[in-house]
């Protein structure tokens, strides 16, 4: 994998906070801004899915009885 060098703008009490941050994690910054990134990243795209799910749900919401075949289904057994 590429990586690059960027420069980014950051307030100085965020930075505070996350040196202190990468200190007691035993990291650094790039890692914990990387992994930020990857974690936002991932929640936009969870958020988009979920978008999704509910305009198709929007478009073709659920019948009436049209699960009633699998309400066994939920029944977990107690261990």
């Amino acid at each position: 994998m590429t990586t690059r060098t960027v420069q980014i703008t950051i307030d100085d009490d965020l930075l505070q906070v996350v040196d202190k941050t990468v200190s007691e994690m035993n990291t650094n910054r790039s890692a914990f801004i990387r992994q930020a990134l990857q974690l936002a990243l991932k929640r936009i795209q969870i958020f988009r899915l979920e978008q999704q799910h509910a305009a198709g749900y929007a478009l073709h919401p659920v019948t009436p009885g049209e699960f009633d075949g699998w309400e066994s289904e939920q029944v977990w057994d107690a261990v």
